[in-house]
């Protein structure tokens, strides 16, 4: 079975982010980047379903600079057998450049299945996964929490509100991962060390015109103090005129 796995490099997510001095990005210096979080699991689940197979081939793919060659590496220290560094100068906000060229690299290699995340922890669009199966006129099953594929079909689960949607599908096909997929493994050192040997081809490519782009990025505004409207049951009244005039939430 051949499985490719789209994965971002992301800011972790406990890193403190400051916007940078042009006002329309976050300032890298200081900031550690990680494999995007719901790619983990993309790529956990396609190792699972390789050695469930007994064999096969999982080659991980991303869009970025040459920085994202240590995400890449990640990926390969977790199990996974090759990396693909599609190169470009900037990431784009706008996902559709970023999808299209997925996609190119994608067609015609041959894959039964493609994993994703279901978003990127960074700008969360939900978008590039479900794009490129659209792109590739693929079946797609988005956020997933559960996968079975067997005999060239897949079952998935998703949860919505309220329940849990079983879809059924045939390969190839396209499948964003989400949270309670599975628990990613760690990469053991044999596995770091044998990352550094595995083949990871770097490919420039220019990415076609955004649609979007950031116009500016500002912090949230500072929370006002809080007061003290009275205490015990003659309070109520204004609080609840205080929630009315003052905070309109009411």
């Amino acid at each position: 079975m051949k499985i490719a796995v789209c994965i971002k490099r992301v800011p972790d997510t406990e890193a403190r982010v400051k916007i940078a001095a042009n006002g329309a990005a976050i300032d890298e210096s200081g900031v550690k980047f990680i494999l995007n979080p719901y790619d983990e699991f993309a790529v956990e689940e396609a190792l699972r379903l390789k050695e469930k197979m007994g064999g096969g081939e999982v080659v991980v793919v991303t869009v970025g600079g040459d920085v994202s060659q240590e995400t890449i590496r990640t990926a390969l220290a977790m199990g996974a057998d090759r990396g693909v560094l599609l190169k470009v100068d900037a990431m784009p906000l706008d996902p559709v450049p970023v999808a299209r060229a997925l996609a190119d690299e994608l067609r015609g290699g041959g894959f039964d299945l493609i994993l994703c995340g279901k978003q990127a922890v960074d700008d969360s669009s939900h978008a590039v996964g479900l794009m490129v199966a659209e792109l590739l006129e693929l079946p797609a099953v988005g956020a997933v929490a559960k996968l079975e594929i067997a005999d060239g079909k897949g079952v998935a689960e998703r949860e919505i509100e309220g329940g849990v949607e079983v879809v059924e599908f045939t390969l190839p096909a396209v499948v964003t991962a989400d949270k309670g997929l599975n628990e990613p493994r760690y990469p053991a050192l044999k596995g770091i060390m044998a990352a550094k040997k595995k083949p990871l081809d770097t490919k420039p490519i220019t990415l076609a015109a955004p649609g979007l782009e950031f116009a500016a990025l500002a912090y949230p505004p500072e929370r006002q103090a809080g007061r003290i409207v009275g205490e015990g049951a003659e309070a109520v009244p204004a609080l609840i005129e205080a929630l009315r005039t003052e905070a309109k939430v009411l």
